[in-house]
């Protein structure tokens, strides 16, 4: 599986303010102006993904940064996926 964002999609990064040091993002569509944020959790999976990791290894990384949800990470990167693609944010191919 390999994702990416669309051509009119920006990610960028920006300081997240559930923990300070886990920076959150802003997907920002370039066509519209719309913009979407997400927390530091979403950030993390889809910048791992997008970094060439695969679902399984993205749920790994999510469960090493937060131990105590590592039961659920790969639930979580299946909705982050599901959710970005269906809103047209993410292509997977």
């Amino acid at each position: 599986m390999t994702v990416r964002l669309p051509d009119h999609i920006s990610l960028v990064s920006v300081p997240g303010p559930e923990d300070g040091d886990r920076p959150a993002a802003v997907l920002l569509d370039g066509r519209t102006g719309e913009y979407w944020q997400l927390n530091g959790t979403a950030h993390l999976i889809l910048r791992t993904l997008l970094d060439g990791a695969s679902r399984t290894d993205t749920a790994r990384a999510l469960g090493t940064a937060h131990p105590e949800a590592a039961a659920r990470a790969d639930s979580d990167v299946r909705d982050i996926i599901t959710r970005l693609t269906t809103v047209g944010l993410l292509e997977v191919s």
